[in-house]
């Protein structure tokens, strides 16, 4: 997406801030590490609602004690290729990083693992998760729930969160196919960014608090489900089977019963659930036909012809092209994430970032 550009700044030196910051409240430098890494691959393929822009807000759960800064993570492997992490009311980041390594070690051993996460906290982009499996030549798929922020289909109020899926498959000879997708028309996030910068929301994506369509980030109440008001349907039910995975196999409250993200308590941990599934190529055909036919595919994919003035992609094509930019030039900041951090630094009594 474009936006109003402030300045910019270095993913190396963005890091240092945020693991800086973090450990300011007393994060271990393994959990710091954790979050840094998740919100710089959200930032450094431009989705920011993801990325950087959350920092401030992980630092007010913590100072408030919503989120634990030394949890005590327990993994317990329940059958071959399944296993539950409860997160300790910590950061969901760390949580993630280490559920997707446990579920990357039974697909070594078994083909497939999957591990549901409780007692966890927002984690960022869910693709993050996905993507770890997909470096190490896996297939990887995340979940979490969210609060209530998206209507049904035909519903007059919010019930279902954004409920994010997330799906990365690695490729011999080049990035993984990478899908990380909101079940909501657009995230959360989204609506708050352009608030901050006073930005107009595209049409057919949110409605007011009397359920009517508009563009106004101000007046945005709920998101509508994937496929907006004629086709919302779809995105309710994908939203619902995320619910299913990410709640109730880890025995967490569904979005609708959830403390909202940012209402004014930062005090009580919020109980969310995350799910993740790893599946290993070689345990279902030899590696190199898994390589060939998805090679093949992404070939005859991308030679496809598209409308004038438009390029055909896959799945992960535009985040890899943002990300070569990002690295080259600096990452953005708007004007609302400049003030923002430039509050975390003198708070904090962190370095400043060096903007360009």
């Amino acid at each position: 997406m474009t936006q109003d550009i402030a300045a910019r700044v270095s993913a190396e030196e963005l890091g240092r801030f945020m693991r800086e910051a973090l450990r300011r409240c007393d994060v271990d430098e393994t959990a710091a590490e954790a979050v840094a890494r998740a919100l710089l691959t959200a930032s450094r393929m431009g989705t920011d609602s993801h990325g950087l822009r959350l920092l401030p807000h992980y630092i007010r759960a913590l100072q408030g004690g919503r989120i634990q800064a030394r949890p005590a993570m327990r993994f317990t492997r329940r059958l071959p290729a399944t296993g539950y992490l409860d997160a300790g009311d910590g950061l969901g980041h760390p949580a993630g990083y280490q559920a997707i390594e446990r579920a990357i070690e039974m697909a070594e051993e078994t083909g497939m693992g999957a591990v549901a996460v409780g007692n966890s906290s927002h984690f960022g982009a869910a693709g993050c998760y996905a993507l770890e499996a997909a470096r190490r030549g896996y297939m990887g798929m995340a979940f979490c729930t969210a609060d209530a922020l998206v209507n049904l289909h035909d519903g007059t109020n919010a019930f279902h969160g954004t409920n994010p899926i997330a799906f990365a498959a690695p490729v011999a000879a080049g990035q993984p196919y990478l899908v990380d997708m909101a079940t909501s028309s657009i995230p959360w996030n989204r609506v708050q960014q352009y608030r901050a910068i006073d930005r107009t929301l595209p049409s057919n994506v949110v409605v007011d608090d009397r359920g009517g369509l508009t563009t106004d980030p101000h007046t945005a109440a709920s998101l509508l489900p994937l496929g907006g008001a004629d086709f919302g349907f779809k995105g309710a039910a994908l939203a619902g089977m995320v619910e299913v995975l990410s709640a109730s196999l880890s025995g967490m409250l569904h979005g609708f019963r959830l403390l909202p993200m940012l209402g004014e308590d930062m005090h009580t941990p919020r109980g969310i659930g995350h799910f993740f599934l790893v599946m290993n190529p070689g345990a279902f055909v030899e590696r190199e036909v898994y390589e060939r036919a998805i090679a093949a595919y992404l070939e005859d994919l991308r030679a496809q012809p598209a409308v004038e003035g438009r390029e055909v992609l896959a799945p992960g094509d535009r985040e890899w092209r943002c990300q070569a930019q990002r690295d080259a030039e600096g990452i953005p900041l708007d004007s609302a994430n400049v003030a923002a951090y430039r509050q975390l630094a003198e708070a904090l009594d962190v370095e400043p970032l060096p903007l360009t």
